[in-house]
């Protein structure tokens, strides 16, 4: 199978590392544009030089805060003005783990607008490019927690959730339009992530970090973690014109660990 994505425009959230940065290099390589929004300009710049280009290709940086609602709409807005969106990928840092009796009502808050608002945002300021062109694609990297509650994950649990609700009601509405919505549900992936929850549960039960590893390898039929190169092929092939009829799914990257259809 042979796609192109030659003449679209991708933006990508997150882009700076980890599984939206291999995103991005995925979408360039398939000759798409491509432009990668995270916090960091400097980090971006050095991401754009970086990312395949073929004549013709032209990628770009947008430095914003997916937690400032305005200002992520002000900065995108300005985008689209110029360069209409074709592909949108929504990726956000994951919360801070922790039970879900224990978060305080600001955390849930604070994580439903960096998520869930922060994805809406960018839906409306995208739609109209993707309706002018018939034809858009707008992919979720959430989590596995959509299908099975991940432990000590209680914030990050409830939120994904949500999103994955918003994204399948979307996809029955802009389906009519050409543009399909689906996510992706990354497994163990080797991410700032990845380390992230490692830390954090070798604090809580004090046992070492590798050990912690290798109980969480234990789960996975696959047997090791992911790379975000193969998260991104995913993300890749959802967004690309041989999935044009693939449309509400959720589809785990997870090397077998979900145990549920």
């Amino acid at each position: 199978m042979s796609e192109s994505l030659r003449g679209r425009h991708a933006l990508v959230c997150g882009g700076s590392e980890g599984i939206g940065l291999a995103a991005a290099q995925a979408l360039a390589a398939l000759g798409a544009d491509v432009t990668v929004l995270a916090r960091r300009p400097g980090r971006l710049a050095e991401v754009v030089a970086t990312l395949p280009r073929a004549e013709g290709q032209q990628h770009r940086h947008v430095a914003a805060d997916s937690s400032d609602s305005q200002g992520l709409s002000a900065s995108v807005a300005a985008l689209c003005a110029k360069y209409p969106v074709h592909i949108l990928v929504n990726n956000t840092a994951g919360p801070p783990g922790g039970p879900a009796h224990a978060a305080a009502p600001e955390d849930y808050l604070a994580v439903f607008r960096q998520h869930l608002v922060a994805n809406q945002v960018l839906v409306q300021a995208v739609l109209p490019g993707m309706r002018a062109a018939g034809w858009g694609r707008i992919v979720n990297v959430i989590s596995t927690s959509v299908k099975e509650p991940i432990a000590n994950l209680g914030v990050s649990n409830t939120i994904r959730g949500a999103v994955a609700s918003w994204s399948k009601t979307l996809a029955s509405e802009l389906g009519p339009h050409g543009i399909t919505v689906n996510n992706v549900l990354p497994g163990y992936t080797r991410t700032q992530r990845l380390d992230q929850i490692l830390a954090e549960r070798a604090a809580a039960t004090g046992k070492p970090a590798d050990e912690i590893a290798r109980g969480m390898l234990a789960t996975v039929p696959a047997g090791r973690f992911a790379e975000p190169a193969e998260v991104a092929a995913a993300i890749a092939f959802l967004a690309g014109n041989a999935a044009g009829y693939v449309n509400g799914i959720n589809l785990p990257v997870d090397g077998g660990r979900t145990r549920s259809l």
